[in-house]
């Protein structure tokens, strides 16, 4: 119950009755076997995207069935599966069951053409209709794998089923690095989910709290969760984190009840865990502009000290001379930023410079410069 790879019930998704629905709409023409609308989700880590995708999908599959329509649905994470081919290996493996179809998909010794149509033959055997759910899209090496699955039945790639897609994304501008065949191809709908409040944060966690035996968590833990990471941008992942890291914590130490000391030793551990992570599925040079920001945060003689890009800049190309790597252009810098700014890892303002000298961004970390520079280290 506190491990965000556990899909729950229904009745357990909080504050996402909107975006279920929105899901719904988008996904309802499968239930009767026909050709579902392509989807993108965007949000930040923690909105609940994978969760009420997976769901929606369950859900999907099984009112199918009752019509005699056949639904399958693989959900593929980018980051373990970079590569067009990696991924369509996944789908495949993910969506066949080689006693059924005669169809074998190895791990190795095919090219990326002969998956792409061991999956067409897989798709046609088995299903009426394919739902694919790409988490964390933006990983993927190159999106040519958006234009085939998307002109799979259009191609004549499928004879006798047909194929959606739910693309889901942190980097809100995802969508424009895409070239214009494949923004046509995929004709998706869009949705943002937006950070969960205090309360919606409160409700998640009661929820869950049948994974504690009954009496041990003291009432002011959950109250004390619940502020903690709706002041760090409505996350239900670190919440949930959390209250998992002072429970384990409160067993370590052979305590009968988990406390509010507790917590605070679990928000350290949360967030040292969180950063490694959000760190580790960041572009090389975003990993050099954080560590920039920290050594000049570091340097910095104020207490909170905030860094225009163009300090940054030059930091980032001492450290890339080090790496032996080529600095990118400053606007290729700047985008970069943005989206750390997006994920919440730097936060980003743009301020005055005087009577008749324009504006220039200000940039400062979220956590501590030892902090991250530790995180960028350990990956």
């Amino acid at each position: 119950m506190l491990r965000i790879s556990h899909l729950v019930e229904g009745d357990r998704i909080i504050g996402r009755e909107e975006e279920l629905n929105n899901l719904a709409q988008a996904l309802k023409d499968a239930v009767h076997g026909q050709t579902p609308n392509h989807v993108l989700i965007y949000g930040k880590t923690g909105t609940g995207k994978s969760l009420c995708s997976k769901y929606i999908t369950e859900d999907l599959r099984m009112s199918a069935s009752e019509n005699d329509v056949m639904v399958g649905a693989a959900y593929i994470d980018c980051l373990q599966h970079g590569t067009e081919t990696q991924a369509i290996r996944a789908i495949a493996r993910s969506l066949n069951d080689e006693s059924e179809t005669g169809i074998s998909i190895p791990s190795t010794g095919l090219s990326t053409g002969e998956y792409y149509r061991r999956l067409w033959n897989v798709l046609d055997a088995r299903y009426d209709v394919g739902i694919v759910i790409l988490d964390e899209i933006d990983k993927i090496d190159n999106d040519n794998i958006l234009l085939q699955l998307s002109r799979a039945v259009e191609a004549g790639k499928l004879e006798d089923s047909t194929l959606g897609i739910i693309g889901i994304s942190n980097k809100i501008r995802y969508k424009d690095e895409l070239n214009e065949r494949v923004k046509s191809s995929l004709g998706e709908q869009d949705f943002v989910f937006p950070p969960y409040d205090a309360n919606q944060l409160r409700a998640i966690l009661k929820s869950r709290m049948d994974a504690f035996q009954d009496g041990v968590v003291e009432e002011a833990v959950i109250p004390r969760v619940a502020a903690l990471a709706a002041k760090e941008h409505g996350d239900a992942r670190k919440a949930i984190d959390i209250l998992r890291y002072a429970g384990e914590i409160a067993d370590e130490e052979g305590a009968e009840t988990v406390t509010d000391e507790h917590v605070t030793k679990a928000h350290t551990r949360e967030e040292k865990n969180r950063l490694a992570e959000l760190i580790s599925k960041q572009p090389p040079h975003s990993k050099l502009l954080l560590q920039a920001l920290a050594f000049q945060i570091q340097r910095a003689e104020t207490e909170e000290p905030a860094i225009p890009t163009s300090d940054i800049y030059s930091t980032y190309e001492v450290l890339c001379q080090q790496d032996g790597t080529d600095p990118l252009r400053i606007r290729r810098v700047r985008e970069l930023l943005s989206e750390l700014s997006f994920l919440s890892i730097i936060e980003q303002t743009r301020k005055g410079r005087g009577q008749g000298k324009g504006a220039h961004t200000i940039h400062e970390l979220v956590d501590e410069p030892e902090l991250v520079l530790e995180a960028c280290k350990s990956v």
